[in-house]
């Protein structure tokens, strides 16, 4: 499903060139869970956009369900994650103008699909909002926040979800129950999920872990 090989990532500073990935090389497979562990600043985030296609490695490849990543413009990039890869962020990345039904439904419309506010109703009822649905971000606590972006992930019915610190804004108990309902719905839909954390006992979730440390896998 997702490969890296030889990926590296340098980035130009006033002190010079700055490696932020070295010679990654991984592989995630059709519905496991895999964390990505590592410090602040190990490059964690970093290995996350390289792998959606997000950003552009310095050296090395990435191939995402059978394409070389390398080989595609930003639009067909955008293009082959669509309807096959959801996002989750630490910051949630709501539009605070719209409701919670709103933001979940978004991206369906987005992609033309004529079903989108059933799945949005759907989705949302499976994380526990079917009383929120016309709630704003501002109405909603940090948890329902993170709920509605996981039923938005979810809702597209992704072959692969990346999450990048799930769980950093929220508190332990939160935290814990935003993490079940993750894996929940992993486990029901199938779905592939790499997870980017410095949680050792979230990365326990997962059948694989690798660590990072200074931009290299130890």
């Amino acid at each position: 499903m997702v490969t890296a090989h030889q990926l590296s990532k340098q980035v130009h500073a006033p002190e010079g060139v700055l490696t932020l990935l070295d010679n990654i090389n991984l592989k995630i497979q059709l519905s496991e869970a895999v964390a990505i562990l590592g410090a602040s600043g190990s490059g964690k985030s970093t290995l996350l956009g390289l792998l959606a296609g997000l950003d552009n490695p310095t050296s090395g490849a990435v191939t995402l369900f059978d394409h070389d990543l390398n080989r595609l413009t930003e639009d067909q990039r955008a293009q082959l994650r669509a309807g096959k890869v959801g996002f989750i962020f630490q910051s949630f990345h709501l539009l605070p103008s719209l409701t919670a039904l709103e933001n979940v439904m978004l991206p369906l419309e987005l992609t033309g699909d004529p079903q989108a506010k059933t799945k949005a109703l759907t989705v949302l009822a499976q994380v526990g909002l079917s009383a929120r649905l016309h709630h704003t971000p501002q109405q909603l606590s940090g948890g329902e926040q993170q709920r509605v972006a996981i039923a938005r992930a979810f809702a597209g019915q992704p072959q692969l979800l990346f999450a990048d610190e799930p769980t950093g804004n929220l508190d332990q108990a939160t935290g814990l129950r935003i993490i079940d309902l993750l894996f929940s719905l992993k486990t029901e839909w199938g779905t592939a999920l790499v997870l980017v954390t410095h949680d050792q006992a979230l990365a326990e979730r997962c059948e694989r872990q690798y660590v990072l440390t200074a931009g290299k896998i130890q």
